[in-house]
């Protein structure tokens, strides 16, 4: 009777320790750099290893995948290193950090009031889709207050879109106040109306 070979078993590669995750975030080619970005989450010192990376990393699928690691980390730290990259000039840098935070709510939301009251409209303009991944009743609350006193009518738009889709009743007396205060911005009347009718069906 011939012998049969019984197949082997993977062997799977240990992941790489911290440190040479570090040092192939460093100095490694950029599959090393991905590969090592994408074994971080695992190690309790990930999020300065990444943090460091994020901060010099110019090849823009390496610096996506050091995203999905700090959204999988998903901590108030990891939300915190994220945060700056919504204010990038490069489009692609400031969707992927868009799509982390959102990909991580919870620790996003820690950081979403301050984000809310910005100085700079577009950050405002972007919390407003942070705030669409959080609980209902908590992104009602916080973009109402926004509309109640923001002067930029994009702002508002943005905010309005979201709670088009969160929106309770204790949003409506916002809605109302923010129609009063453009009153010859025909976009705005009819985000108003449309968000109205919705929160009022629901």
């Amino acid at each position: 009777m011939p012998l049969i070979r019984k197949p082997s078993s993977p062997v799977e590669s240990p992941a790489p320790d911290g440190r040479a995750i570090s040092e192939l975030l460093a100095t490694g080619s950029d599959d090393e750099r991905w590969n090592a970005a994408r074994s971080a989450p695992m190690h309790p010192d990930a999020v300065p290893l990444l943090a460091a990376a994020l901060s010099r990393e110019r090849v823009e699928r390496v610096r996506e995948a050091i995203f999905t690691a700090l959204a999988k980390i998903g901590s108030s730290e990891s939300a915190a290193v994220t945060l700056p990259y919504i204010r990038s000039d490069d489009a692609a840098q400031r969707t992927a950090a868009l799509d982390a935070l959102r990909a991580m709510p919870a620790a996003a939301a820690e950081h979403l009031p301050q984000l809310l009251e910005d100085a700079d409209a577009d950050v405002r303009l972007l919390a407003c889709e942070i705030a669409r991944a959080m609980p209902g009743d908590d992104a009602s609350l916080l973009l109402a207050n926004l509309i109640a006193r923001e002067g930029n009518p994009n702002v508002c738009a943005a905010a309005i879109e979201v709670l088009t889709e969160t929106g309770n009743v204790a949003s409506l007396p916002s809605l109302a106040h923010c129609a009063a205060r453009f009153p010859d911005d025909p976009f705005l009347a009819f985000a108003i109306k449309v968000a109205g009718d919705r929160i009022g069906s629901r």
